[in-house]
């Protein structure tokens, strides 16, 4: 879906997502020392609105102006600051070691756009920072609730960490999600990695 389809999607609801963090962010992300993140493919930033309620500096791009419009409005509920940047992350400058989170959250765009992201994501990693990529998982489509019906657009665990070089990847592997729905409890599955890269050494 290209930017007008997401201003589309995201205009004709309150909010698409829960206002919220994804559990999975919190879950690994809490308790963390703040610094700088990085927040790619934002869309309406319930995880940058959260991050910076945890006292990150947070700066939340995304090619949905809509989206980050709303953005604007949860972080002045929630009383924080969010640099709100509207662009394309296919073409984003990250900059170089120059964060100390970068999150990547549902970015379910296909390959080799996926992989160019994620490797300049891993390249704007600081010393001492942390990448966090989570996505819906190609068993997923066919095994798992929700998420893009398209296995090109999803992620594989083998994909990602073959991007990562200089890391410790403390996680890597498929992991089940709840989802509630209208017919009751569901499972989706989804790409998590977690990893950190080293003070100093391996570039």
């Amino acid at each position: 879906m290209n930017a007008q389809g997401w201003d589309d999607r995201y205009r004709d609801a309150e909010f698409v997502w829960s206002v919220g963090p994804n559990e999975t962010v919190q879950k690994y992300l809490h308790g963390l020392t703040p610094g700088s993140a990085l927040d790619l493919g934002a869309g309406e930033c319930r995880n940058a609105v959260w991050l910076a309620s945890q006292g990150w500096n947070v700066t939340a791009v995304d090619f949905s102006r809509i989206g980050l419009d709303k953005g604007r409005k949860l972080a002045a509920n929630k009383g924080v600051d969010v640099t709100f940047v509207v662009a394309d992350v296919e073409i984003f400058d990250m900059g170089y070691r120059a964060w100390d989170l970068v999150l990547v959250s549902y970015l379910q765009i296909p390959n080799p756009q996926r992989l160019s992201v994620l490797e300049r994501a891993a390249e704007a990693v600081a010393p001492d920072g942390l990448l966090m990529v989570i996505a819906h998982d190609r068993s997923n489509v066919a095994d798992g609730w929700g998420g893009p019906p398209d296995e090109a657009v999803c992620y594989s665990v083998e994909e990602t960490v073959s991007v990562l070089h200089g890391f410790d990847v403390q996680i890597a592997g498929v992991i089940e999600r709840d989802v509630d729905t209208e017919s009751g409890p569901r499972v989706a599955l989804d790409t998590l990695v977690v990893a950190h890269r080293a003070k100093t050494g391996v570039s």
